[in-house]
This record gives C-alpha cells, structure tokens and sequence, in this order.
C-alpha cells in the first residue's frame, strides 16, 4: 500500500503586517526633464499627472534600494530577518539575468536559509508576488514572506525619446506576508495578453558586448496601453471587487498602479466609486516605478495620513505583457 503524502498544515488566511518604502535622493522635477526633452511642465502635467519623479544614484541599486525597504518593512513588523522563510523580488531593472536578485538581498539582510526568487511581470510584478506570497502562507509551506517592488528605470529609459523619457523613475517598496485567523489578503484577479506584447517592450536584448552594443530601452505605443488600461483592467478592477465580496461602497481605498492620472481618473468613472474613497495619487511626486508602484503608494496612504491601519484597499498592477493582477488587502 502506498503511503499518503503528509502536507503542510493550512491556515485560514494571511495579511500584510508591514510596508517599507526607499525612494532615492535625486529628485528630477519637470523643469529639469524640459532640460533633457522638448517638453514643457505643462504638457507632462496634463498628460500624467506627473510633477517630479525620482531617479537613483550611482550608489543606489536595485539590492541597496530592496534591502532599505524590506529592512524598514521587517523592522515595522517587529521582525528579525532570520524570521523570514522566502523572499520574492519582483523587478524588470535588474540586469544580471543569474543569479537572481532575491537570494542575494535575502543573504544581505540574514535571512537564514530562505527561500528567494525573482518575478517578470512589470507593473503587475508586486501584485503577482503578494499573491504567490498569499498561498504560500495559507497552504503552509511559509511562515513569514518578504514581498519586494524594485526598479531603476532610469537605466533603461531613452533619454531621447519625449513620449516616454519623463514617466519612469526608481524606487522601492516591500511589504512583509504573515498568517493571519481572518483573511487579510483577497483572491487575485491576474491574467495576460501576449498578442499586446509589444505596447510596451524592451528595445534590445542584453547582450551588450554583442556588435551591436546597444543598451536596451523601454518603448510604449501609449495609445494601444491607454486603451487597454481604461477599458479591460477598469474591467479587471470591478472583477477584483465582485470575487472578494466587496461592494464599492465597502471599499475605503483604491491603490492602482502609478502609471498615469488620467488613467485612473477613467478606472474611477468606470468603477462609480463613492466620494469617501482615497484614491493614491503619489505619481506626481515619483512617476511611473513600474514593480515598486502599489507598496510606494500604500505606504504613501498611510503615512501621509489619508488611509488607517485595518481599511479596505482595492491594489491593482497592470503594464508590459501585457499582465495584470489584482486583489482587495486589508492595509496594515
């Protein structure tokens, strides 16, 4: 007779215990980026919202910036490093394509043989990771997840190119999965369209020492992801909703991802959300930190005030892929 497979424990439910946040110093305002492209603060504002964005140092890469946040993440959850059983960091700036990112944070920061990966799903990237973080804790083969957003744009933005030099920007945020008796984090609603793979895509591959030489760019078809953003993921948004259970009248926040203001000024029309609801709004201040966007802006809500400890927030990411993912979070 064949011996059952014992597994893991389960558990009813998991949340997030704590956010961290690591922005870099250098502050680029519209009127520097004018500097850089033909342009004016005018247009740019119009257009996305955008008034300044944040673009990282030499000696802030995407490992600093990931530690700075999940140390501060780790600390506000009343954590040790040694307590943490994975690390998912999820990125598409880092450029070693292995070993990847996670291990080599996670050795950083002392989590003791944890478990650590990277993810590939650009603004969608943080979203994804929470939910793998989800039911890793709920079917027991995690205890505590350290969930990280982190990107250094600027790295791989065409300076030359006007449409899309002023959107990208760096940053870091995390955010610490623990289990939890009442269910904190909703199901994700995630998907993708590959056929839309190249409204936003990377210019070149990374073979730099190739003949070529070419450093490789973001270039987007704004209107094809314009389109897609305020009609299918507007959509998307109502579908995390409904499978939560959450009315929009239940709904206390609403964190999309920081792409663009006239975006998500057409997700709030399609969504009829009431009056009460915060709305992030922190891409005027950071731009567009694809994987990093929703934890800057939830700690953002929180700290500025706007959102409290144990309210509804609807999170939702969405860019090159085309992906998406979603899911309704209890905020810590």
């Amino acid at each position: 007779m064949t011996a059952p497979i014992r597994t893991a424990p389960t558990r009813a439910g998991s949340r997030i215990a704590s956010l961290g946040s690591y922005l870099p110093r250098r502050i680029v305002t519209n009127e520097e980026m004018c500097t850089i492209i033909e342009s004016t603060d005018e247009w740019i504002q119009q257009r996305t919202g955008i008034k300044e964005r944040r673009w990282a140092s030499d000696d802030e890469q995407v490992q600093f910036m990931s530690v700075q946040a999940a140390g501060q993440a780790l600390e506000r959850a009343g954590l040790q490093a040694a307590d943490v059983d994975c690390v998912i960091v999820a990125t598409v700036s880092y450029m070693v394509q292995t070993p990847a990112l996670a291990p080599l944070v996670a050795a950083e920061l002392g989590c003791v043989d944890a478990a650590a990966y990277d993810v590939s799903a650009a603004c969608a990237g943080f979203c994804y990771a929470l939910a793998q973080a989800d039911s890793l804790v709920r079917t027991g083969n995690a205890t505590n997840v350290l969930v990280i957003g982190v990107e250094r744009l600027s790295d791989i933005t065409d300076m030359d190119d006007r449409g899309t030099a002023f959107l990208f920007a760096d940053g870091a945020g995390a955010a610490v999965v623990v289990p939890s008796d009442t269910p904190g984090i909703g199901p994700v609603v995630w998907g993708s369209d590959g056929h839309q793979g190249q409204a936003i895509h990377q210019t070149e591959d990374f073979r730099i020492a190739s003949p070529k030489g070419v450093m490789p760019t973001l270039a987007m078809d704004g209107k094809a992801v314009f389109l897609w953003a305020t009609t299918f993921i507007a959509n998307a948004a109502r579908r995390v909703l409904d499978r939560s259970g959450i009315t929009p009248d239940e709904l206390d926040v609403f964190i999309p991802h920081q792409a663009n203001n006239r975006i998500t000024d057409s997700m709030l029309r399609h969504l009829k959300l009431p009056s009460h609801v915060v709305v992030a709004r922190m891409i005027q201040r950071i731009g567009n930190t694809s994987a990093a966007s929703v934890p800057l802006a939830m700690d953002d809500v929180l700290a500025s005030g706007e959102a409290t400890s144990g309210q509804t927030a609807l999170i939702i990411g969405f860019g090159a892929g085309l992906v998406y993912a979603g899911q309704v979070v209890t905020l810590p």
